[in-house]
């Protein structure tokens, strides 16, 4: 019998159908003590208990699961003095490890970098960093590529 192939996708949360952001919502509850059920749980965010039980162990937020992860992401930046090393301290002040870096030579005034950042477990913030650095003036694009 041939194991069945896993895929992965990151995508962003308005994206994901409310059942699984219920289901995370549901998690959350049981993780904090706030509820002591599965049943309790899922009526309190109004979603059935075979749902949760469906989809649990394949939805969880990005950030909490990333930490002690690699993520690698691709970025388009204007070629502007201090602009990467802007990047590379928002990556530091997260608490990210970078492994690899490579940018290409700009054309027309901007460059692709690709980083591999490890996100120290239980310090750093991978979400928050993504944010941060998709917000920076001169960033243009920002998309994750993977994460292990």
């Amino acid at each position: 019998m041939q194991k069945e192939k896993k895929k992965y996708y990151v995508v962003r949360e308005k994206a994901v159908p409310e059942v699984l952001l219920k289901v995370v919502e549901a998690q959350k509850l049981l993780d904090s003590g706030k509820m002591d059920t599965v049943q309790e749980a899922t009526e309190a965010v109004g979603i059935s208990r075979s749902s949760f039980y469906k989809y649990k162990d394949d939805i969880f937020p990005f950030h909490e699961e990333t930490r002690g992860k690699t993520i690698t992401f691709i970025l388009q930046m204007d070629d502007e003095p201090g602009l990467l090393s802007e990047v590379l301290q928002d990556i530091a002040r997260f608490h990210g490890n970078i492994l690899t870096i490579h940018q290409s030579i700009p054309i027309n005034g901007v460059a692709t970098l690709t980083l591999s950042v490890d996100i120290l477990p239980g310090e750093g913030d991978a979400e928050a960093m993504v944010d941060t650095i998709e917000q920076t003036s001169g960033i243009h694009y920002l998309k994750i590529l993977g994460r292990e």
